[in-house]
């Protein structure tokens, strides 16, 4: 299979500037009213990752660097960079992520789907019409935040870059157009694409014991995330699907679609999985020292 040249971006482009246009002043508003609960779950995430990664290294089926950077629930992209900056082995990085996000995405949504637990999220938002002649200030605003994104080297550049000006276009109340409904679905197609294609001959005989405790790992973590949203959920008022999207071990475009099919909190969703990928790419390098020294020492 020889998909486009550029597809992932491509469909990225699509997945953030429709998640930007969630984003109104009340929703802005709603969200900072949860900021607490939205970093906890960040930095829980990073802390079940790190445990993941010491259990994968004490049962000898991969070194610190390699073991480290494939349990934290960041993107795949992302994490493979630095674990090439940390000498770990950048492929079965890249593997255990796409093991990980292949779970959540056939799991998640599929359990949520089946439970029945949709919202209405959506409904409370205003529909926005189809008009053609603001897209060119929505493709203008969105390719210059994917540039500058990719000029200082941001990670997650063509959804985050295309997300965040047309979120503050939109909180700003400037009129602004839907995408059609054939975007928004070649958009997903052109991920789920991507995500496919990582899965070549041979892939799952390439460390086997390795890649098998990783696939375990993300199960039991999905079972925490569920367990999690059932308990926060009377306490928060968010509802258990919300906090279970916003939670899940997942990537930001995959989980924000879900949200989006299953008229759930989608800038929830998207600003928590933001806030932990921001929160991972800060303190990954000082929390591998101390994890170093923690796995140097003897059982």
């Amino acid at each position: 299979l020889r998909p486009p040249a550029g597809r992932r971006s491509m469909g990225q482009w699509v997945i953030g500037a429709n998640i930007g246009l969630y984003f109104t002043a009340g929703v802005l508003s709603e969200l900072l009213s949860h900021v607490w609960l939205i970093g906890g779950m960040a930095l829980a995430a990073m802390t079940m990752g790190i445990l993941g990664a010491a259990l994968i290294v004490r049962l000898g089926l991969a070194d610190a660097p390699t073991a480290f950077f494939s349990s934290l629930p960041g993107g795949a992209s992302e994490m493979a960079n630095l674990a090439d900056l940390w000498s770990a082995a950048v492929d079965r990085v890249a593997a255990a992520h796409a093991i990980r996000v292949m779970l959540v995405v056939l799991i998640i949504p599929l359990a949520l789907s089946l439970g029945d637990m949709h919202g209405s999220a959506l409904s409370a938002l205003v529909p926005r019409e189809l008009v053609w002649s603001r897209m060119p200030l929505m493709a203008a605003a969105s390719l210059g935040g994917v540039g500058v994104f990719l000029l200082l080297r941001l990670p997650n550049a063509w959804v985050l870059g295309t997300l965040l000006p047309i979120a503050v276009l939109s909180a700003m109340e400037i009129p602004l157009s839907a995408l059609p409904d054939w975007m928004k679905a070649a958009g997903q197609v052109l991920i789920g694409v991507s995500l496919g294609n990582r899965f070549g001959p041979g892939f799952l005989r390439k460390a086997p014991g390795f890649l098998g405790a990783i696939a375990l790992l993300s199960l039991v973590f999905l079972l925490v995330v569920g367990l999690a949203g059932f308990l926060l959920a009377p306490a928060s008022g968010l509802g258990v699907a919300n906090l279970i999207l916003s939670f899940s071990p997942g990537g930001i475009a995959e989980m924000s679609i879900t949200a989006s099919n299953l008229n759930l909190a989608v800038p929830l969703v998207v600003a928590s999985h933001v806030t932990r990928l921001v929160l991972l790419m800060v303190l990954a390098p000082l929390t591998y020292r101390f994890f170093l020294r923690w796995m140097s020492r003897p059982l």
